[in-house]
């Protein structure tokens, strides 16, 4: 795929989409990256890799049809606001799977805070209250690629240790780049973990704001971030 370039406080940046096929739940990260991203990296690049293929790598990926709901999870799950980006936790299979990463009392807690806010016209107290492991599972459907629209999807574990892992294993090839793991989509993103700095971070949270590997059928987990000359 052809670069896209932005523009961040006056630098230039090419964001260059990595096509690979679809990894699967349970397969190794390593080999995927080396096989589609290894060749194109030069030094001084960054990498990014999405969350839900590491996450998926990670095994961190479960059929809906095989996610079984509390009825707590069922009844919670009809009170949460959807939102036009996503489900999040508004069936009882994500709710269910929000409940077993984070603990039923966070999640009542959550529930509690946010009847009382929505009354004087706060939204979202749900989603913050209930943090990051909670708020980043995704649920199934359109756009996501198969076998993962039919799967609920958690948060990527030890981002921070898996960049790095990845970061060490460019390097055992030579390659001097920085890794980040970033959870992007069409509303905008953030990332989660890196080799490098949290100023950094924030700085490619901001170069890939607008999404510029897609979000579905485009199959490209992968992307580098390098300076245009």
């Amino acid at each position: 795929m052809r670069p896209r370039e932005v523009e961040v406080d006056g630098v230039r940046y090419e964001r260059i989409p990595i096509k690979t096929h679809v990894v699967l739940p349970g397969e190794p990260l390593h080999p995927v990256i080396e096989k589609y991203a290894l060749e194109l990296l030069q030094d001084g690049d960054w990498l990014f890799m999405t969350e839900k293929m590491v996450a998926g790598s990670q095994g961190r990926a479960y059929p809906v049809a095989e996610t079984k709901a509390r009825p707590l999870a069922v009844w919670l799950s009809k009170r949460v606001v959807r939102t036009p980006w996503g489900i999040g936790l508004g069936i009882p299979e994500t709710m269910e799977w929000a409940i077993r990463e984070v603990g039923t009392p966070r999640i009542l807690f959550a529930a509690a805070v946010s009847v009382i806010t929505k009354r004087f016209g706060r939204t979202g107290d749900f989603y913050r209250i209930a943090g990051t492991k909670a708020r980043g599972i995704d649920g199934p459907g359109y756009p996501t690629i198969p076998p993962y629209d039919e799967m609920v999807v958690l948060t990527a574990a030890k981002p921070k240790q898996t960049s790095q892992q990845v970061g060490d294993m460019l390097a055992q090839h030579g390659k001097r780049v920085e890794v980040f793991l970033v959870d992007i989509n069409d509303i905008g993103g953030n990332v989660l973990g890196s080799t490098t700095d949290r100023a950094t971070e924030l700085l490619v949270a901001r170069i890939l704001k607008d999404n510029p590997i897609g979000q579905g059928h485009e199959s490209t987990p992968l992307g580098i971030i390098r300076r245009a000359t």
